[in-house]
């Protein structure tokens, strides 16, 4: 049986800020940092704060434009393209419906309801407005957002509410590839359970992720592979199994 091509293959990929405030001097986010991940697969990138986490995740979603290095990306039509230098335009399209970001924050229009958000994430990923409804509905629930809250504002729900609507939206029919960046840092135990089994059944539907938790447990449970990282640089890459160890030795020492 045949082993499915990467939908995601990472070569070189560089990122430099250049520190205006600072005497312009140059620093290395990203240094030549290479990866591929597989449809269905989860993976982890993990390391101390600092070590260049987030910044790949920006990277690969072009929130940050890459300094030098490819980030080959799979269509569902079977075409490659690099995000790292294709017309914003063309970006713009991907996003959403085939690469979704999911990020610790919420970040929408301040008189935005809940259910009516959420739907939205599901209709712009091509469902219909009742079935987008009916689907965002059932994540809510999962997610332990109350009705009473569905025709509420989201700027007036709580951190962790904010973030399990976060969570809803992103995951509605979702994309070939997620990428989540500290999805249930602001959720207490209960809630936290609910939005790992809701993240651990993208792999069933064949959805790609690649994501970045500071919780040991959740890494262990969700990741098919680890990516650790350190001052921008990869320093081992392989199964859970194997690599949970080296992090875990890593952060004693910290």
């Amino acid at each position: 049986m045949s082993t499915p091509a990467p939908i995601l293959d990472v070569s070189g990929l560089c990122k430099e800020f250049v520190l205006h405030n600072i005497d312009g001097r140059k620093v290395n986010g990203l240094d030549n940092v290479s990866f591929a991940l597989d449809p269905g697969e989860h993976l982890v990138l993990a390391g101390s704060s600092g070590a260049g986490k987030s910044t790949l995740l920006r990277a690969v979603y072009r929130t940050y434009l890459p300094t030098s290095g490819r980030v080959n990306f799979v269509l569902d039509d079977g075409r490659t393209v690099d995000l790292a230098v294709i017309p914003d335009r063309e970006l713009l399209a991907l996003r959403g419906r085939q690469i979704g970001y999911v990020s610790q924050f919420l970040r929408v229009q301040p008189r935005r309801g809940v259910l009516d958000l959420v739907t939205r994430a599901g209709v712009s990923r091509g469902m219909d407005v009742p079935s987008a409804r009916d689907a965002a509905a059932t994540s809510l629930r999962r997610l332990n957002i109350g009705e009473h809250l569905w025709d509420v504002h989201v700027a007036v729900l709580s951190g962790g509410e904010k973030q399990r609507v976060n969570i809803a939206a992103g995951l509605i029919s979702p994309p070939r590839l997620v990428l989540l960046d500290e999805p249930v840092s602001a959720l207490d135990p209960e809630n936290r359970e609910s939005a790992i089994e809701l993240i651990g059944e993208l792999r069933a539907q064949g959805v790609a992720v690649l994501a970045v938790f500071h919780d040991l447990d959740a890494i262990a449970r969700l990741a098919d592979r680890v990516l650790l990282m350190r001052r921008g640089r990869v320093t081992a890459d392989g199964p859970t199994g194997e690599v949970l160890p080296m992090l875990k030795k890593e952060e004693a020492l910290l």
